[in-house]
């Protein structure tokens, strides 16, 4: 781990560099005076200028805010770097070598092959926003235009447009001097056989930036249908790129979200952009994975998240029932923040760009204004899962909801909740608030999370019961998530097509959840168990491992096949029989109710049903 920068190394670098020439790429500066630059300040709203830059000295300072300091404070506000990270960033700018105490700095060379590989981003980003207005790049900028946006918007993102060509991007990169060792590192060209060839081809392209703007990576859309690659493709990790701390559109949100105090993170580009376009410029995107740990920590290092000065968070998910699951996963992160979080689904389902196109600036910004919070999100989560009709189900609900309450980490707003809560379940308060603290003195385990002691402190994810092998149903799932996990080549392509209540165990119902939001095992590839680890909820990640690495009753490879097209063939079946009782259930109730039409309706389902199941054992 690298140790303390020498402070002779610090000093020279504030020396060669020049506070104005810094300053001046964020705030345009004017004479003030003998020895003084002026301008508007940025970190506060002002019409007279009242930011001061003093070059001769190095230092600057706002009479407005009272805010100042030297060039690395500055970065530090301005781009909300750590200290380290920005004298490392102004002295590969200065030429400064640094020297560490009590450990290793990163060496001369990495230092120098990072900036390389920002360089040739660079260039890329350049390469493919000339391209949008290509001929052939006409796919691109009518799928632009669909969505809502034109070239002025495009312009604004740098969205771009990879030729179809073998090694377009290649060819130019190499006319300005870069190697194609460094373009595979960079994730900008793979190898093949004949030698690099462009990572992305006929596809629409977004720069994906750092917090400085530096593009470290880009993220493609598919246009082309004889492209039989995944919908978006991302940049690799690389040196420079590593997704689980990167977020879209943060370069251009973060001083809105030091202003406003408000981060909202929205499921994919197209949202970012027309969130920002909307009037929401607090947006940001994941890239190709699920908001994490460690993008938490991005999120609160720019909103200064701290029990001084709360925020708040905003979860935008679809209204698909993918959604809902993403945004129970980032209630399970909710006790790493100190501010406020919430969540807004659309009531008919739409994503951000959706709805601006159907309904216009305004409703974006209504969803975000309209928002819920987290908790209360949760908890009518929870209640959906129960009849609320019935006795049973009411107490059954309880038991779920009472958890999720005493969980909530200001306490000031338990008691509220409880009210609320008995409301939702037509109950006594006293007997819901009875319910709630019984759950909090049962501890973390009971509640699925912890009281914070200090912002960042970790939290207990929502627990999960543990399927009962002693079910033979339970341990035929068991068995087949291995297969899936272990030998997805394996595993016939109809498990795919099982719907989302066709395990038995609610841990097993967790894991499909996640194998489906992949793309099943159609979409398995190299590091497919630990991909589906990284992106299954919490409390499921070490069921994930188990299963991955636990013996399967079968010799060989051909064993597994034959093992798993009977526990697919078998837990198929057992879905279409519960799809069938459900709609005959339905259509007995549609027929009491004089529906005939309707009922007729779901009998010709019901008999498409039949069929498929003796087709199936006919097989």
């Amino acid at each position: 781990m690298a140790g303390r920068i020498r402070r002779e190394d610090i000093d020279l670098v504030r020396e060669r560099v020049r506070i104005e020439d810094v300053v001046g790429e964020h705030v345009t500066l004017k004479p003030g005076g003998v020895g003084s630059l002026k301008g508007l300040c940025p970190f506060h709203d002002e019409r007279t200028p009242s930011f001061h830059v003093r070059p001769h000295v190095g230092l600057w300072h706002c009479f407005g805010c009272g805010e100042g300091g030297d060039v690395f404070s500055f970065l530090q506000k301005v781009d909300h770097q750590s200290f380290t990270e920005v004298v490392e960033r102004l002295a590969a700018r200065a030429g400064v070598t640094l020297r560490y105490e009590d450990g290793d700095g990163p060496r001369p060379q990495d230092v120098g092959r990072r900036q390389r590989l920002l360089d040739a981003h660079a260039v890329a980003a350049e390469f493919y926003a000339e391209q949008l207005t290509a001929p052939g790049a006409r796919p691109g900028r009518e799928f632009l235009s669909r969505r809502g946006f034109d070239r002025a918007a495009a312009e604004h993102f740098g969205v771009g447009f990879a030729p179809q060509g073998w090694d377009s991007l290649v060819s130019h990169l190499r006319g300005r001097g870069f190697r194609d060792d460094e373009l595979v590192t960079g994730g900008l060209a793979r190898r093949g056989s004949r030698g690099a060839y462009d990572a992305f081809r006929g596809r629409l392209v977004w720069p994906i930036r750092d917090v400085t703007g530096a593009v470290i990576g880009f993220g493609a859309r598919r246009l082309l249908e004889e492209d039989t690659g995944p919908k978006y493709l991302n940049t690799p990790e690389t040196p420079v790129y590593h997704k689980s701390q990167v977020l879209y559109g943060l370069d251009l949100a973060k001083r809105e979200i030091a202003k406003r105090r408000q981060v909202v993170v929205v499921e994919g580009y197209t949202d970012v952009m027309a969130c920002h376009l909307a009037g929401v410029p607090t947006a940001v995107a994941t890239c190709g994975t699920a908001f994490g740990a460690d993008h938490i920590k991005v999120v609160r290092r720019l909103l200064a998240d701290d029990d001084a000065r709360h925020g708040e968070v905003v979860f935008t998910f679809d209204g698909d029932e993918a959604g809902q699951k993403a945004a129970l996963r980032a209630f399970a992160e909710d006790q790493r923040f100190v501010a406020q979080t919430y969540v807004a689904v659309s009531p008919d389902g739409m994503d951000p760009c959706d709805l601006r196109l159907a309904r216009g600036d305004e409703a974006v910004e209504a969803l975000v204004r309209t928002r819920t919070p987290l908790f209360e999100f949760a908890i009518r989560a929870a209640l959906r899962r129960f009849d609320l009709d019935t006795a049973e189900g009411r107490v059954q609900a309880l038991r779920a909801a009472a958890p999720v309450v005493a969980g909530i980490r200001d306490q000031s707003l338990r008691p509220e909740y409880a009210r609320m809560l008995a409301g939702w379940l037509g109950m006594d308060v006293e007997s819901v608030r009875r319910a709630v603290a019984a759950a909090g003195r049962r501890g973390p385990e009971a509640s699925g999370a912890v009281a914070r002691g200090g912002p960042g402190s970790a939290s207990t994810a929502p627990q999960v019961p543990r399927p009962d092998l002693r079910d033979p149903v339970v341990r035929a799932e068991r068995q087949l998530l291995q297969a899936v996990l272990q030998f997805p080549h394996r595993v016939p392509a109809a498990f795919d097509d099982l719907g989302a209540e066709a395990m038995q165990a609610p841990a097993h119902r967790v894991l499909h959840d996640t194998v489906r939001a992949l793309g099943g095992v159609r979409a398995a590839g190299p590091g497919w168990a630990e991909r589906v680890r990284e992106h299954a909820p919490v409390e499921v990640q070490s069921l994930v491992g188990e299963l991955a690495v636990a013996e399967l009753p079968a010799t060989g490879e051909d064993g597994v096949s034959v093992l798993a097209a009977g526990l697919v063939r078998d837990t198929v079946d057992r879905d279409l029989l519960r799809r069938e009782a459900e709609l005959r259930g339905r259509a007995q109730r549609l027929e009491a109710a004089g529906d005939d039409d309707a009922a007729s309706a779901v009998y010709r389902e019901l008999f498409e049903l039949e069929a498929r199941r003796r087709a199936l054992r006919e097989d």
